[in-house]
C-alpha cells in the first residue's frame, strides 16, 4: 500500500489561522472552526494547530458563487421540468 504524496502550501508562512481565515471571508472564526468540523474545507492540522491555505479559502468562495437569473435560463429549466 503506497501511501498518495500530499499536495502542500507552497510555504508554511502562507497559510492562515482560523481567525485569519475568518477574517478573510468576513466570518467568525465560529463558522470557519464548522467549516473544518464537517470537512468543508481543506485544512492542515500541525500538532494541535489547525491551518489553512488562501487558496481553498479562495475555492470555498468560489464554489458559493451563484449566477444571476435571465429570463433565457428560466425558460430553459421551465421547458427540462415540463
Amino acid at each position: 500500500m503506497n501511501p498518495q504524496p500530499v499536495p502542500f502550501a507552497s510555504d508554511a508562512g502562507d497559510l492562515l489561522t482560523v481567525e485569519q481565515a475568518a477574517d478573510r471571508i468576513n466570518m467568525s472564526a465560529r463558522y470557519v472552526r464548522r467549516l473544518i468540523a464537517e470537512r468543508r474545507i481543506v485544512f492542515y492540522r500541525l500538532g494541535r494547530s489547525v491551518r489553512i491555505d488562501p487558496v481553498d479559502v479562495a475555492a470555498l468562495i468560489a464554489s458559493g458563487r451563484v449566477e444571476r437569473i435571465t429570463s433565457a435560463s428560466v425558460w430553459n429549466e421551465l421547458r427540462t421540468v415540463a
